[in-house]
């Protein structure tokens, strides 16, 4: 599981430097060279430095927007990164934090949040703050509860959560009016039917939790292209699944059901259909060929 939460955080800190023009701005890799730099510093990384403490002259770099900490030693987070006032991309994944200080309600322009394997149980409130934030990467910590704090950001888009301890989540997630990716996979949710879900969203991973119903809300979900939720304990799949119009692809795979209810044939972009590992018989198999003869059908 750490395994393939370090691949999704290494693709992300490819996808965080791919926001970075090297040459507009260039990266410094340590605090003497951005010291001694004549232009202006707007991006600074200590990927992989090894470092316990962050360098105290940080706090001389006022312009930086960008702050890579990524596999380091650090077991807080330290003052100097709250001083950077006009910080836009924070990554701190990989290192041994334990919890996100009050102070992180003063880094107001951050647009993304990083945090993934360390060793989080909560997330502050003053997260709340944040009314620019678009991503959160929280995955591969131990939190039990989806963070209220996510609730009150409407200007979220992205927030994932996998590989947590996560049983719970607020009925109200639909406050999140932006939100259109949500990875709440490897967690341990069960009860899941009374959840709302945001009118945006299209990108929704479930896979590996212990779900035995889809909440009917999530049939509303016009805009939903990618639905996973392989690897629960569902055992059929309401009539008003045809409310998903533009669903492109679901992953069912390892799951109890026996039969898809008939309204999958009005899911007309529907290209993919994964049924691996469910207890289906070869004549329902058949039928299912038969009447969705769009869809790549994997069983």
């Amino acid at each position: 599981m750490k395994r393939l939460a370090l691949m999704i955080m290494l693709l992300s800190a490819y996808q965080l430097k791919a926001q970075i023009d090297p040459l507009k701005y260039p990266t410094y890799t340590n605090i003497e060279d951005a010291l001694k730099s004549k232009k202006t510093v707007y991006s600074m990384s200590f990927r992989d430095k090894g470092i316990f403490n962050i360098p105290p002259d940080l706090v001389k770099m006022d312009s930086v927007f960008f702050l890579n900490l990524m596999g380091n030693k650090l077991e807080k987070m330290d003052k100097e990164i709250f001083s950077l006032k006009e910080l836009e991309i924070l990554n701190v994944n990989a290192n041994s934090i334990k919890f996100i200080p009050d102070e992180i309600g003063e880094l107001t322009k951050l647009t993304s949040f990083s945090i993934n394997l360390n060793s989080l149980t909560k997330i502050n409130p003053n997260l709340a703050k944040l009314q620019f934030l678009k991503t959160v990467h929280f995955d591969a910590n131990s939190l039990n509860v989806f963070p209220e704090a996510l609730l009150e950001i409407p200007s979220l888009e992205e927030i994932n959560l996998s590989s947590n301890q996560i049983s719970f989540v607020s009925e109200n997630l639909d406050q999140i009016k932006n939100l259109k990716y949500l990875n709440l996979s490897s967690n341990q949710i069960n009860d899941f039917s009374d959840v709302r879900f945001p009118g945006k969203i299209k990108y929704l991973e479930l896979q590996q939790n212990s779900i035995v119903k889809l909440p009917d809300d999530l049939f509303k979900s016009k805009n939903l292209e990618f639905l996973n939720v392989s690897n629960n304990n569902l055992k059929d799949i309401s009539s008003k699944v045809k409310g998903l119009k533009n669903l492109v692809s679901i992953n069912l795979a390892n799951n109890q059901l026996t039969d898809l209810p008939k309204e999958f044939q009005q899911l007309k972009n529907l290209k993919t259909l994964i049924l691996v590992g469910n207890p289906m018989e070869k004549a329902t198999i058949q039928e299912l060929k038969e009447s969705l003869p769009q869809t790549q059908i994997y069983f």
